[in-house]
């Protein structure tokens, strides 16, 4: 497509009007300026475009020459993405670090993946061979934990009459030939474009029947998410909203993992991408980063490349799941591509809305959100994949009725509140287990009652229930302290007690207790049910709460959060046991007049 030129007539920020570009199209690509800084256009009125530029704009001038590419902002898909460090237009940021050193240069560009690396194709189709879009022509061990899938692109279909032998190529060779129905040949090479504002097709969206696992217990017991699911952390400043995300990073059920560090501060990116690349799989003891893409935008980079670092990293995870891969895509956090979105519309002196973001905010957020799912995809077979999508939100001062956080829950099913007092009482993870809640809990159950236990629903019932009286009889605490309550509800408190710091509290940072397995949970959990109700038995037949909480295994509860996955049947059997032993010792001390009277 021949290139269109035309001239800088303003400057304002991040955004730039130029003239004398007839025929430009909305989201096309521009260079703007004497060194080609890339830009977006956002803004058509006759041959005066905008175009919101994704560097410092500082220093060019109006006369400075702009150039319309013809094509719109697009990423590149094909092997090589794994394990790789994007900023957000998919510029790479190692290579550009070894080319121009620590801090990236205005105008410096790179192509997004190596075009000298070989990878090694194996043919699954022949010569003769009819295809669609979403055919699997080959794949390629891209890691020991990703077989990349070569798949024949939307829009194209018709009869193979050349399929390259097994071996080694670049990404910009040609592995196939397909003759298409109107006779025209296309040559189908490792490499694939996609404009990023584009969701690609599907055939359908499926049902969300399975829980996307994090091992984070709080959030697979009582506020599950599933495997094409929407979820918002929001919280205030020190709530744990980025070691949050980081932990579902880490430990998701997930084939693919895509984190997206949107204008968070530089120190938290830093961490992510010194901590991934030495952390292992739980599951495969590879290591994480064989599974994993990251997109950094950190806050001291150029405001508009922020709006469209999560277009990019949802149209990779759009890529993997059309392979049939379950991908997990993490924004953190979308308060600061709303920022960027909000500067952006001033600059474009758009018609504000509630508290200066633009009137299209809760559209923006939709677009965005409903790429998500768990869908059957294009091709002859039936593939299935699925896209989770968890953001983060930073609501100013831990607002949660300020516009971002307000039209980010009416769009997503699961709501992670963290609380400021939680997290001040160094509660970890600070979700609030009164505020939040999820969607998908009837959903899920059939899964949680077959693939755990049958006694999953009734047990996460009733340490609900104990949670919610507790905060009631909080009220009578502070008025006549814990006391005066009878040994009934002392009985309530403690159980309480028990649920939220041996079982809701997980630290990030233990080797063993960051993540749990649904098993594990559903086991620590049956053992505090098992002792809330002998501790109400004990009560009922007269013998005092503080006998019971001097039991031995009363102290074991709370370490049961630390015994090793291999060791939780041998474990949590004995402990089982020992309370039944040691209540069964203790009820015998009841007086015969209590037990009459029970």
């Amino acid at each position: 497509m021949s290139e269109i030129t035309g001239k800088i007539v303003k400057v304002s920020g991040p955004v730039v009007d130029a003239d004398g570009l007839r025929g430009v199209k909305m989201y096309e690509v521009c260079k703007v300026g004497n060194e080609g800084l890339i830009g977006e256009v956002n803004r058509v009125l006759g041959e005066v475009c905008t175009i919101q530029v994704y560097e410092e704009t500082s220093g060019i001038k109006p006369g400075e020459q702009v150039i319309a590419t013809g094509r719109p902002l697009s990423v590149e898909l094909a092997p090589g993405l794994i394990g790789q460090i994007f900023d957000g237009i998919q510029r790479p940021l190692p290579r550009i670090k070894d080319a121009v050193g620590d801090f990236i240069k205005r105008g410096v560009t790179a192509d997004a993946l190596p075009r000298s690396a070989q990878w090694g194709f194996t043919p699954l189709l022949k010569r003769g061979d009819k295809v669609r879009p979403g055919s699997i022509v080959g794949e390629i061990p891209e890691t020991k934990l990703v077989t990349h899938r070569i798949l024949v692109p939307y829009g194209v279909s018709g009869e193979l009459t050349d399929v390259a032998d097994e071996g080694n190529y670049r990404i910009t060779d040609s592995v196939a030939t397909i003759k298409k129905e109107d006779g025209e040949e296309f040559n189908l090479a490792l490499l694939q474009t996609w404009p990023v504002r584009r969701a690609r097709p599907i055939k359908f969206k499926l049902g969300t029947l399975t829980p996307l696992v994090t091992g984070q217990r709080i959030i697979d017991t009582f506020f599950p998410t599933a495997k094409g699911g929407t979820a918002a952390i929001p919280g205030g400043f020190g709530t744990g909203k980025t070691v949050m995300l980081h932990q579902l990073a880490k430990w998701a059920d997930a084939k693919i993992i895509i984190y997206v560090g949107c204008g968070e501060r530089g120190n938290e990116m830093t961490e992510v991408l010194e901590d991934f690349p030495k952390l292992t799989d739980p599951r495969t003891g590879e290591p994480l980063m064989a599974r994993t893409v990251l997109i950094a935008n950190t806050s001291n980079m150029p405001v508009a490349a922020r709006e469209a670092s999560i277009y990019t990293g949802i149209t990779m995870a759009e890529y993997f799941r059309d392979m049939g891969y379950d991908v997990a895509l993490m924004a953190d956090s979308t308060s600061r591509w709303a920022e960027a979105l909000r500067e952006i519309s001033g600059r474009l002196e758009e018609m504000p809305g509630e508290e200066g973001y633009p009137a299209y905010l809760a559209s923006r957020l939709s677009q965005f959100y409903e790429r998500a799912g768990r869908v059957v995809t294009l091709g002859p077979e039936e593939r299935i994949g699925s896209i989770s999508v968890t953001g983060a939100v930073s609501p100013p001062g831990g607002d949660f009725s300020e516009p971002v956080t307000v039209n980010t829950l009416r769009i997503v099913k699961v709501f992670w509140a963290l609380d400021k007092d939680l997290a001040s009482r160094r509660h970890f993870p600070a979700i609030n287990w009164l505020q939040s809640y999820s969607l998908y809990l009837d959903n899920l159950k059939e899964w949680f009652t077959g693939r755990v236990s049958s006694e999953w629903a009734s047990l996460r019932e009733t340490a609900m229930t104990l949670l919610q009286r507790e905060e009631e009889l909080k009220e009578i605490v502070q008025l006549v302290g814990p006391d005066a309550l009878p040994e009934t509800e002392k009985v309530i408190l403690e159980a309480a007690r028990m649920i939220r710091e041996d079982y809701l509290m997980q630290s990030a940072l233990h080797p063993v207790d960051s993540y749990c397995d649904p098993s594990k949970s559903y086991r620590m959990l049956r053992v505090i049910v098992k002792f809330y109700e002998n501790m109400k038995r004990a009560v009922s037949l007269g013998i005092p709460i503080r006998e019971a909480l001097k039991l031995s295994t009363y102290d074991e509860v709370a370490r049961l959060k630390i015994v090793e996955h291999s060791k939780v049947k041998e474990v949590f059997d004995e402990v089982e046991k020992r309370i039944d032993n040691q209540f069964e010792s203790l009820l015998s001390k009841a007086t015969p007049t209590a037990t009459a009277a029970t």
